[in-house]
Order: C-alpha cells, then structure tokens, then sequence
C-alpha cells in the first residue's frame, strides 16, 4: 500500500508515537493517547480491513510498537496500551474476514493482511522482545491470588493471546525456501522463545492447579509450537540414527539410482544415429487412425511403445469444485538444536503436565466453558504427545488421563459429528474434513497405544489392555466407524493424508481385532437395529383385540399394584376433575364422537401405570358424557369406580387414528413422526470376523484403496504394506478376487510391473501377479469377464461372473423378471377368462394357484394382465376392503334410517350389514350408533338369543342328560379363579360375531342342515372325526396343543374354501390361519375334550338323530307346536353326546338312582350352562322361568358360560 495514500489522520496518529534514533527509541509526550487512538480506529475499520492495512503497511510494529515494547516496559500503562494494540495487529487474517474470500477483490485484502502478518513473525523473532515478555509474566505469575488485581490477569492473558497470536500465523514457504535442517522463521521463533525462558513458563501454567483458568491458552501455544514436527522422528532425536533409519534410506536411496539407471537407459535407447528427419514412416496395422486406414507412426521405432492416442491433446481442464484437495498441513526437520529443544520439552511435559492440563482441558470441553472447536487442540495434543511417548520409552502411566475407555467415547462422538456436519454443511465441508482428520489421528493413536500395551511386560498393562478391547469391540459404534468413512470419503474435501491415515488405522484395527479373536474363541458382541415400528391402521380401523401387545395373564398381573393406588386415590377429597380434559377441543371430530378416544387414553394411562390420571380422566369423561352411563353413572361407589377401570383395562377397545380431515395438517408433521418410527433394538450375538470383513467388500471401499494406491511410489512402506493387506483380505479369505477385477487398477498393475524400481514394491509386484492369473483364469471360461472390467462391481455381480450369470435370480430382488413366453400368455389369458367371473374368491390369487409357470409374484401377473389387454387399470385387481372413513350426512340419515327399521328385530346389526350402501366393518357402524346417540351401549346391538324351554316340559328320556351336565359343572366349578374371570371379561366384551359355543347352538345346527343339503355331508362327517380323534388325544396325552385341519382329499379341500363352511368353522371355535406362516385351519388349544365332543355331537346328521329319537310322544305329533319340535332336535343331540362321553369316560356313568335324585336340580342348571346371558332383563326372565316349577329347590347361584373365543392364540 502507497504511503502517499494513506489516511491524514492515522498518519499523524502514528507520527505522535515517536521516533527511533539508532537503537534508541524516543516517545513523544502523546504517545499514550496515540496508541488507545489506533486501537479505536482498529475497533472501527471497514470490511477491507483498510486500517489493518495501512499500518502494517507503514511498518509501525516493526518501527515503533516493538522499541516501545522493549525499551518503555517500566511505563505501565504504556505498556498495557502497546500489549493491547499489538495483540489487536496480530490477529490471524482468518478471524478478521471470517473465512477466506472468495471473490477476487476481498480475496486480495486478505492476502495483503497475511503478508503483514508474516512481517510481524519475522520481526518478532528476536530474544529481546520475548525476553520482556517473559519477565512480566513471570512478575505476574509471582502474585499470589489474593494480590493479583483483574488488571493483572488480563494482562497475563494478552500476553498468550500475543505469543498465540504470533506463532500462528503461516510460513510463506515461496519467500523463505528453507530445506530441511535450516532455520525457518518459525524455528527462530521458537529458539528465542527457549532463551527467554518461556517455555519454562508454559511448563508451569501446565503443571500449576492454581492456574487452571490458562489451560486452554497453554494447550492451543504449545501446539502451534509443534506445527510442523513430526513426534516419532522428535522422540529419535540425539541418541543416533537407529538401524530401521538407516535401511530405510538406504532403500529410498536405492529406488532413486535404480530409477535414474533405468531413465539413462531410455535416453541411450532413443538416441539414433540418424537425424530424425530419416528415421522413415510406419503403418501400424490393426489400430485406425481418424478415418477408417491404418495409423501412420512419423518416428523412430523405439518411439513406438511409448505411443498414445492422447498425445498433443490439450489436457481436460478439471472445475474447482471437482479438484481434490490439498495438503494443508506439511511436516519438515527443524534445526537440530531446536529439534533438542522440543524433544526435552515434550519429556518434561509427559512427565509433569500432561495427565493434569488433559484433564483439565476435557473438564471444560464437556462443561462448555471453551469456545467452539477448541476440541481440536486436546485431540491433537493426544495423538502428538502418547506417539511421542510410544516412540520414545513407552510408559502408559504418563497418559493415563487419555488412555481409557471414555476417551475412545469422546473421540468417536466428536468424529461422528463432524462427519455428519462435513455431509450437511457443503460450504463448510473442508473445515469439517479437517477436524475429522484430528479426530482419526487421535482414534489411531489411541489404538496404537493400546497395542503397544499388548507387548508390554507388566502383566496389569497387558490386563488393561485386555479390558480396554475388550469394551471397544462389544460396542458397535467402534466397528462400524470405518465403514461410514469409507463410504463418505469424498477427496474433493478430504486430502489424501486423510485416507493414508483412515488405511493404517482400519489396519491396525483389524489387525488387534482378529488377534482378540483367535485369543478368545468367540467373542459376544452388541448388536444394534433399528426397527421400524408397526405404523398405525388405517383411518377409522379398529385393533383386534388379539393384536394387543398385553396378554391376559400380564394385565392380571399389573392389576394388583394398580388396586393399590387406585385405593388410596378413590377416597382423595382434593382430586380435581378439571385437571384433566377428556376430549381433544381443537379436534374437528364433534366432542360427542370422542369417547371412544377417551376410553382408549384411559387405557393408555393404567397401561402405564398412571392410576390417578386414570381415575381423573375416567370421572372427567363422566362428567362430559353422562348419557347411556358409559363411564359410570353419576352416584356411583368408589368401589365400582375401581372395577370399571379393571373392565376398561381388560377390554379390546377400537383404537383409531383420524379422520381424514386432519390429514393435511398432519402432512406438515410426517417427518418428525418419520423419526419416531424408528427404533433402535440392542441385542448380542457372536462375532464372526469373516462377516464383518464382508462389510469391506463393497465397490467404494476398493475405490479408495486403488486411489490411494495410484500413489504407490509415494506412500510409505507401511502405507503400501496396508493397502496390500487388505485387498488380500478381500480377494484371498473371502474368495472375491473378481472384485479387483477392474480396468484402472490393471492399468496400474501394468505401471507397477513395469516400473524399473519394481524390486523395491515386491509385495505389490506379488499381489497384481496372483489378481492377474485369477482373472485370466476365469476368462478363459467366462469371456464376458473382459467386459466387466470396465464396472465397478458388488458382491453380487461377482457372484454372477463366478458362478454363472442367472444364479441370483432367484434371490435377488433388484433382477428383472423373467420374460413371458407365449405358451405362459396363451395359459395366462385363459385362466383369467375362466376365473374372473367366479365371485368369492380373487382371480389373480386363482391364477397364481393354477399357474404351471415359474415363480411369479402377484404384482407381474397384474401387470402382464394390463400389458394384453385383458384389463383396464391396475386399479381392478385391488383387494377388497373397507377404506371408507368420513360418514356423510346422507349415510348417517341412511343408517339411522335402517336402524330405527329393524331395530325390533333379532339381529339388529346384521339387517344393518346387509342393507347399508357404504359397506363399513361392524366396529365402525357400532362406533357411529353410539356417537348419534341411538343406542346407549353395545350390548343393545347384539343378536338376541332365544330362550330355552323351562324344565316342566322336559320329557323324563332326558333324565340321563342331567348327571352329564351336573358332571361337567363340578368340573368347570374347580377352574382356577382367575381363569373364570377372564373368560367372563372377555364375554363382556365380545361382539356379537364372537359367538359362545353355548348360546350358538341353534345356529350352528342350522348351518350344519345347510351344508348337508348343499352336499357337504362327507366333509363334516370328516370334521366330526377330526374333533372326536382331537378329544381322544388330548384325554390320553394329559396335554393339548393346535392340531392342524389337513384337508387330504379334493371334496375335502374344496369344502374348507367354502365360505359358508368356514363360517361354520368359525362358530364351532376352529382357528383360521394366524399368519402368512400358516396354512390350515387349526383346532385350538383351549379346548377341552369335553367341548370338543359336544362340539362334535352337534354336527350329528338329521338320519342320525332319527335314529336315536325314542318312541313316539303320547302327544299327537300332527298337535306338536314348532317349539316342541325344535326342543325334540335339541334334546337328540344332547343324548348323541352324552352315548360319546360315557364310552371314552366309563368313570364318569352315574346310576339311574343318582341321576334321578339329583334331577331336579341338575335340569335347573342345564339351560343355564348352555347360554351366555348377554343382559340382566334375561337373566331375570330364565330365573323366572326356571324357579316356576320347583319352588322348594334351591337355587344355584353361580352360573358358568361357555364360549368358543375366535381369538388367534399364541401356539
């Protein structure tokens, strides 16, 4: 910047400074107010840093600031001033632009600003200037707490953030040109802050407790200080140059002459005897020149070889944004004195700083006291100070502080996070990258010290080592963290330093890993998944009962504790009913449509054990819906109150998602619930090493090795050595060699072999020798394996290449399907034409049964179907099913139209399934009646059964029937008590499709008539045998379990895809297919075989009963009303069940006497025992009924119910 334009007023600020006479700087009387003047224009500069600028332009650190700085220290505020201007000077250009600029002007300033810096470093390495310094920092240091004044520690933090502010700034490496053992300004630098003795200093901030509040300060001078060292060679500094040195230069030395004797050898072979201009032309056969001739070659013969079609092109220019990324960080030899220097530095700090300033560091991180991304210095001073001590007499107790298992946690969390931050923020992605890449030196230095603790001769390090590992490969994070690297690993952003280091420590990992496995035997890890969760039903649709995840027996089990508290809440005097609202008020549904959702949040409440919001809610929801008594009528007891939530708790409730109407406004919030759909499930299983080396064979994970591996002649030994190792792995244990089997990595196989310093990389030369020869083996079988070298390939591509193209087919879901041939569309065509008329079933499923094609899903049959024509839409073939939610007005007034018809009949909701035009499930059409309020309670809605004839007018052939049912009832009166309770639950709350077994007689006898006229007569005789045989088994093994109904014969089959049949399957208590696993109906558990017999008895064929009717009725039958006649049917199949019962029970045969004494009582029972009393008013009707005749009996109080549950059981 030009003097003459600089600003008149900042430059007679600078002239009020003083003046420099030789080496004697002269103040002038202003120079106090001159500098706190340049500190306030500084505070108010421009975006260009325009003043920043000028100054550094004018030289008047250099000129002035620092003669005052050494030569003024006694004027204290002076002093002060000057620290504070200097440290506002020597800010990095980084913090004053932000980041670098992009655009061209900005970018400019910056430059400019950075120069001036680096004139500052320069000056600034002189003994003098850091001598002052140190001196009033170790004045400083020298108060006590309670003398040092707040001056005093500002002070003392302005002169780190100047020492920090210096060595920070970058070496201009085009201006210095220094080789390695020269003095760069840096080495300077730091050789005058060793004289000065500030190092000492740095030494005792670190080690001092009392100063723990310059922690951060200290860590973030002393890395700078080691920027560009590299800790293994520091620690071999002074005791001689070791024998691997030695050969390892040696080895290099040799690559050069051996290279340098092989370009010799060229130039010789070019040299021709002959001008050039004779040298002749050639016509080079089989390679086409632009046109459609041969190639003619204007040079020597010897020229040939080196030919390319690229040649004399202009090279494709790469964008910036696809250019890979450089090396920022470059390690060089410092002088050897400085070298000395840092090694005794480093010695000194492991030995008395480095477990307590580590500590004290990672305190503030996780209590957030640093500021952002200070992080990075501890991960740094980790990795360089534990390889230092690795290198040089390794000692675990110096980093024990880093040296366990919650640093590895730290470590990985914050590499984790910057992963997915370098993946989110695009703008920031190389500063992500290159916190990332501290993180993995720290993760790999971690790992090589415990390794080294393997070797050790203490037997407690080796055991701490042992549990370290122990810890590290159980945990899942751990091994799968290379992986997400690799798989990420984008060298647009990353630098290749990034993927040497990211190689060695996979390395290394797998390395200590299969050591821990072959040590141990099997090794049990954790195992984590996410599980995504069983997404809610349908709108409107209700969840089965036998779907819930509680079991009977695990609600009777949290019952009891919620008793406990429902006791000591029920009688709360203070228990506020407001506390709680029971319906949703900014729902659209009406509040009369919300108590279903209301018993529903009950529910959910005492599943969680929240038994007082229960019982608010519960006496809150009366309150709100008093009408039909739904949660209890108003005076009801606390008592009762407790057994209505035991009934809500048991009960199947229908849980429901929505109306459709609030489905736009809960698009907005499908993300957030995307998130909670996914569950995370933690379980352990054994380690196979072999399996988790299969996650490495993926085709990104070989790309970053062979990109890595282009450098070969670059890399280190031990970096070439990784690389080999693991494509070994790969190729050799896990029999994948076609995954190398690819066009740029034989490119480079083909520079490999040869190159003229070959011998030198006889490891690589081995390893592209055995890749090539098991590629030309399987060429010479598969010859498209030519082709497939220019793919990256997957394992399930060389699956192919190996074994024959076609064999994943099978098992692969990403393969196309197979074509249709025209004998499959001409079989296709016709069955479609014979099925899809047939209604009851589904034609594309017929189709799939018929088909004698190969395996073909339902989704490509519809297709196909579309493809010829034969239908119109996908959309045709779709399953059946209820998808109607939102009741519209003209539905509501049709089904209370229907209802208020048939609402006098004895099947209420069936009239109203049948004639209602939007077909709905039975539990919504329940739902909807409840909510406009036409009937008060789902009990109204169930079938109504019909009544049983009294006693009196039992003939006395019934007699024998008496002890048969007094026998069965001392048997059901022994069940545990709980067991009868859950069956009068789980009556209560069943629906009128749920039929008991006891109560559906009638109507399983009709339906059995109905199958006997339509022709299914063999195939119940078949199911009757099938439930006596059952019985038999069950009597003689003392155990039952679900015995599958196999259908062996057509007549058989076909009988069991009738609807009509397995609606009568449904009714005796048969078990349809739980899932997809399962095939066949199935005879549940539960049954005992008493109930299988009566069951069976009731399937008896009308001949049958004929023929075991008694005589005639002294009544004439011609008189006999249809109630008698019915009672007649009724009275045959009881004694049919009674003549099975005694002859597989001979224990149970009563005498005539006993049956006769106590048959009055015992026909008392029997109508009871055979009916599920579905409400009160028929209770009392069959009380009535049953006491008529006997007034002197008395009565049996208890009542048994009997019911056949269509509930799936857990087999």
């Amino acid at each position: 910047m030009n003097l003459f334009m600089m600003n008149c007023e900042l430059l007679a600020t600078c002239s009020a400074l003083g003046y420099l006479e030789g080496d004697t700087y002269h103040k002038e009387p202003d120079c106090l107010e001159s500098v706190k003047d340049l500190i306030r224009y500084l505070r108010h500069e421009d975006e260009t840093q325009d003043v920043r600028q000028q100054l550094g332009a004018a030289q008047i650190l250099q000129s002035d600031l620092l003669p005052i700085l050494t030569q003024h220290s006694q004027d204290k505020p002076l002093f002060d001033a000057v620290i504070r201007l200097m440290v506002n000077l020597t800010q990095p250009a980084l913090l004053c632009f932000g980041s670098v600029p992009k655009e061209p002007s900005f970018r400019h300033h910056f430059l400019q600003v950075l120069a001036y810096l680096q004139a500052y470093k320069e000056a600034f390495a002189s003994e003098k200037a850091f001598g002052i310094l140190s001196e009033t920092l170790y004045e400083l240091l020298q108060l006590g707490w309670e003398e040092r004044q707040e001056e005093d520690n500002l002070l003392i933090e302005r002169i780190l953030l100047l020492v920090r502010n210096i060595l920070h700034v970058p070496a201009n490496l085009d201006q210095e040109k220094r080789i390695d053992d020269d003095a760069s300004v840096h080495d300077q630098l730091l050789w005058a802050i060793h004289l000065s003795g500030l190092d000492n200093l740095l030494l005792f901030l670190a080690s001092s407790p009392a100063e723990q509040q310059w922690s951060l300060h200290v860590l973030e001078i002393i890395s700078l200080m080691f920027r560009d060292q590299n800790p293994e060679q520091l620690a071999g500094v002074g005791q001689g140059r070791v024998a691997q040195e030695r050969s390892t230069d040696v080895a290099e030395l040799e690559v050069l002459r051996q290279r340098e004797m092989a370009e010799k050898k060229t130039r010789a072979l070019q040299r021709s005897n002959r001008h050039s201009r004779f040298g002749g032309s050639y016509i080079v056969q089989g390679l086409k020149s632009i046109g459609e001739r041969d190639l003619v070659f204007h040079k020597g013969l010897h020229n040939l070889r080196n030919y390319s079609s690229d040649f004399g092109k202009q090279p494709r220019r790469v964008p910036k944004r696809r250019q890979a990324a450089q090396e920022l960080s470059i390690q060089r030899r410092s002088a050897l004195n400085v070298r000395l220097f840092l090694r005794d530095f480093c010695s000194e700090f492991l030995e008395n700083c480095y477990n307590r300033l580590m500590g004290s560091v990672k305190d503030s991180l996780l209590r957030e006291k640093a500021q952002q991304h200070d992080e990075t210095y501890y991960m740094w001073a980790l990795a360089f100070f534990m390889a230092f001590n690795r290198a040089a007499s390794f000692r675990p107790g110096l980093v024990s502080e880093t040296l366990s298992v919650r640093t590895f946690h730290f470590i990985e969390q914050n590499l984790t996070n910057y992963y997915e931050m370098m993946l989110t923020d695009r703008k920031e992605a190389a500063s992500w990258a290159r916190r990332m890449h501290l993180s993995l030196k720290a993760y790999q230095e971690l790992l090589a010290t415990v390794n080294e603790m393997d070797i050790s001769p203490d037997e407690a390090v080796r055991e701490s080592s042992r549990i370290i590992k122990n810890n590290i490969f159980y945990v899942m994070e751990y091994r799968e963290l290379f992986l997400a690297l690799f798989r990420k690993f984008d060298e647009r952003v990353q630098p290749r330093s990034f993927l040497r280091d990211l190689v060695e420590t996979t390395h290394l990992f797998l390395k200590m890993l299969e050591r821990f496995c072959r040590s141990r035997g099997n090794l049990v890890v954790q195992n984590k998944r996410k599980k995504r969760k069983k997404k809610k039903k349908a709108l409107g649709q209700p969840v089965a009962s036998g779907n819930t995840p509680y079991s009977p027996e695990e609600l009777e089990a949290v019952w009891p504790s919620l008793a406990e508290q429902l006791q000591c809440c029920v009688q709360d005097p203070g228990l506020n009913l407001d506390s709680m609202v029971p319906f949703d008020a900014a729902s659209e549904v009406p509040v009369e449509e919300q108590r279903a959702e209301a018993m529903v949040r009950i529910q959910d409440c005492l599943l969680a054990g929240q038994a007082l919001q229960a019982l608010t809610l519960l006496r809150s929801a009366r309150e709100v819906w008093p009408e039909g008594d739904v949660f209890g009528s108003q005076d009801i007891s606390p008592e009762e109150d407790i057994q209505l939530l035991k009934q809500i708790l048991s009960a199947p409730l229908p849980r429901q998602q929505g109306t459709e109407e609030r489905g736009a406004e809960e698009e907005e919030e499908e993300e957030e619930e995307e998130e909670e759909l996914q569950a995370v499930q933690v379980s352990e299983k054994e380690f196979n090493f072999l399996d988790y080396l299969k996650r490495f064979a993926s085709s990104t994970v070989v790309r970053a090795y062979v990109l890595l591996l282009r450098s070969y002649q670059q890399n280190s030994v031990h970096t070439n050595h990784c690389i080999v190792k693991m494509l070994h792995r790969l190729a050799h244990d896990l029999k994948m060699e076609a995954l190398l089997f690819q066009l740029s990595l034989f490119c480079l196989f083909n520079r490999l072999l040869s190159d003229p310093t070959a011998e030198a990389y006889k490891e690589l030369v081995t390893f592209a020798k055995y890749i090539l020869g098991k590629f030309f083996a399987l060429a010479a079988v598969n010859q498209k394996a030519f082709v497939e070298l220019l793919f990256w390939k997957n394992t399930a591509v060389v699956r192919e290449m190996t074994e024959g193209y076609g064999s994943m087919d099978g098992g692969s879901s990403n393969r196309k399907p197979p074509m249709w041939s025209p004998e499959e569309e001409a079989q296709l065509q016709e069955l479609y034409l014979a099925y899809k008329d047939v209604e009851g079933q589904d034609v594309v499923d017929t189709i799939l049964a018929h088909l004698n094609t190969a395996a073909r899903t339902r989704k490509q049959v519809i297709h196909h179907l579309v493809r010829l024509g034969l239908a119109d839409s996908v959309k045709d073939f779709q399953r059946k099913g209820t998808h109607i939610v939102l009741w519209t007005e003209d539905q509501e007034l049709e089904l209370q139209r229907i209802f208020e018809e048939f609402q006098d009949s004895d099947d209420v909701l069936g009239h109203i399934m049948k004639n209602i035009t939007a077909k709905r499930s039975r539990a919504r059409i329940v739902d909807k009646l409840l909510a406009l309020g036409l009937v008060a309670e789902r009990r109204e809605l169930y079938k109504k059964r019909r009544k049983k004839l009294a006693p009196s007018s039992l003939t006395n052939e019934e007699e024998s029937l008496k002890d048969f049912c007094q026998e069965d009832l001392e048997e059901d009166e022994n069940l545990p008590e709980e067991e009868s309770e859950e069956d009068k639950e789980k009556e209560e709350g069943s629906e009128a499709e749920q039929d008991p077994q006891g109560s559906s007689t009638l109507s399983t006898e009709n339906l059995g008539q109905s199958l006997h006229q339509e022709g299914f007569s063999a195939p119940l005789l078949w199911l009757q045998s099938c439930l006596i045989r059952a019985a038999d088994d069950r009597e003689e093994d003392g155990c039952s379990q679900a015995i599958p109904l196999v259908p062996l014969t057509e007549e058989n089959e076909e009988a069991m895809e009738s609807k009509e049949f397995q609606q009568l399957l449904r009714k005796l208590g048969v078990r349809p297919p739980a899932s997809e696993q399962e095939t066949f109906w199935r005879i549940p558990a539960k049954l005992s075989p008493t109930q299988l017999r009566r069951i069976a008895a009731s399937l008896s064929q009308p001949e049958e009963e004929e023929e075991r009717q008694p005589g005639p009725d002294p009544k004439d039958p011609g008189e006999q009303s249809p109630k008698e006649e019915h009672q007649k049917d009724h009275r045959a199949q009881a004694l049919r069940a009674l003549a099975l019962a005694r002859k597989k029970k001979a224990s149970l045969v009563a005498t005539g006497e006993e049956g006769t004494a106590g048959g009055k009582e015992q026909l008392k029972v029997a109508p009871k025992k055979r009916q599920l009393l579905d409400s009160d008013e028929e209770q009392e009707e069959d009380e009535g009924r049953s006491k008529a005749p006997e007034q002197g009996a008395p009565g049996i109080q208890k009542r048994k119910r009997f019911q056949i549950e269509d509930e799936d059981e857990d087999d």
